[in-house]
């Protein structure tokens, strides 16, 4: 009875410092300078991404041809920065289909946040599972996943991802998953280290002296304290998720056109570097504050969470 009780407790206490951790840990997040630049811009990108139809000027898809008095490739035009009036404004100008670039750039937001939110989730969800029951099992199950998946990673990533949409055909729903499929080994092995540290620690071992089952040990005890590195990983991988898709995209792999997609608009655009820049110089802005948001909030979260930073 007493062993019970001191087992009890043990959970208890353990239950309470692991609050008590994740508390603290938000304080530290939030002493990072890194990762509040990287949350604030993540801010704005999501508010743009929302506010779409509000924000941009025109419809991403809509030719302006019969619509607006406006050539092909038209230079950008701000009547406050001295654009003459009797021109129609268009703030960064108007690609090689007489369509407004500032709002295909604004709507190209929502394909980008969904693209990095999507495949990291799907990779996070397949990998957490493989590497939790690798780590926890052990033996021959561990040994079969983890070949299989250093099968995955012997090859370049976005040379995989290419075979792979190259299979199942182009399309961007095609790109997510085959970003998706390259991506879940990484966490796979970072979810395995994990358990494999954790499965040890004191309070597990009460928890199967209580009787608990595997399911529940693995998924109440032993995940919940291997999701730091996780987190740190997974917000790493999604400006990772951006640049991929988007190299995809301006490879004709990925979205097809007209989908305001910053890598499909970069693709389309790649000719004019010298005779247009601004075509290419703004989706590559985008793409490039969007990846920067996502690492500056990824090294933040890495040096909260760091026990060697703690105090």
């Amino acid at each position: 009875m007493t062993t019970i009780t001191e087992t009890s407790t043990l959970i208890t206490q353990k239950d309470y410092r692991s609050n008590s951790l994740w508390r603290l840990t938000l304080r530290r997040i939030f002493r990072q300078r890194s990762a509040v630049i990287g949350m604030s811009i993540l801010g704005f990108l999501v508010l743009v991404a929302i506010f779409a139809p509000l924000i941009a000027p025109y419809d991403p898809e809509q030719v302006l041809i019969g619509v607006e008095d406006v050539s092909k490739r038209a230079d950008p035009c701000i009547y406050l920065l001295g654009c003459s009036r009797d021109q129609p404004q268009h703030i960064m100008g108007v690609d090689g289909n007489v369509r407004d670039e500032f709002s295909r750039v604004v709507y190209g937001t929502r394909y980008s946040l969904f693209i990095g939110m999507s495949t990291v989730s799907f990779a996070v969800i397949v990998g957490t599972l493989l590497g939790a029951f690798a780590g926890y099992l052990g033996g021959w199950v561990d040994n079969v996943i983890m070949r299989l998946l250093d099968v995955l990673m012997a090859f370049p990533s976005l040379l995989l991802s290419i075979t792979i949409v190259t299979v199942l055909g182009k399309g961007l729903e095609n790109a997510l998953l085959a970003i998706a499929i390259v991506s879940i080994p990484i966490y796979a092995r970072v979810v395995r280290a994990s358990v494999l540290s954790v499965k040890e620690n004191p309070y597990v071992a009460a928890s199967r002296a209580l009787g608990g089952s595997h399911l529940h040990i693995l998924f109440s005890r032993i995940l919940p304290n291997a999701v730091p590195p996780l987190i740190v990983q997974a917000t790493l991988g999604i400006g990772t998720a951006i640049l991929d898709a988007a190299a995809l995209s301006f490879l004709g792999l990925g979205a097809q056109p007209p989908t305001p997609e910053w890598g499909t608009m970069l693709g389309m655009e790649r000719n004019q570097v010298f005779t247009a820049p601004h075509l290419v110089f703004f989706p590559g802005i985008a793409i490039m504050i969007t990846v920067l948001a996502f690492n500056l909030l990824g090294d933040g979260l890495r040096d909260a969470i760091d026990p060697r930073l703690k105090q």
